[in-house]
């Protein structure tokens, strides 16, 4: 979109660079796991998960962007937008907020996965571990379902 700044452009093609790298990588420790492939698992499995942390980094570091952006804009326009124009913003800015909370929660979850002596990996009980996740699918339940009230309409 033309809204668009390079450095929100730049974030959305280099997570997109990580989540194309991801995938393979976890499809080989899946079938390294399976006994398909005989290959090291665990440096799979960690490459993997750093494609994901870094992913999810990225995706943070996008939304605050586009955040940032839609914040100066609001203020921007409080005298001169529409009612309608200043709701659909603000729309935007709650699902950025949302899309922090969840890539922030899937963030944790992807370095406590990693190998231990990185920040807090192997350190989360189960307990918070499921949390997380929890955290993470239910916002993106709640978005995949606000998208396609917003479609039918």
């Amino acid at each position: 979109p033309q809204d668009e700044d390079a450095v929100v452009r730049g974030l959305s093609v280099l997570c997109n660079v990580a989540d194309q790298l991801y995938y393979p990588c976890e499809h080989v420790a899946w079938a390294a796991d399976a006994g398909i492939v005989p290959t090291s698992l665990s440096k799979w499995w960690e490459a993997s998960t750093r494609l994901w942390g870094l992913s999810l980094l990225l995706g943070i570091l996008r939304s605050l962007r586009i955040l940032c952006r839609l914040r100066k804009k609001l203020r921007q326009q409080k005298c001169t937008s529409s009612s309608q124009d200043r709701k659909k913003m603000k729309a935007q800015v709650k699902s950025e907020v949302l899309s922090i909370v969840s890539n922030m929660a899937d963030l944790a979850n992807a370095i406590h996965w990693l190998p231990p002596g990185f920040l807090w990996a192997g350190q989360f009980p189960p307990w918070l571990v499921g949390l997380l996740g929890t955290i993470s699918s239910l916002i993106g339940i709640y978005q995949a379902s606000r998208e396609s009230n917003s479609g039918a309409a």
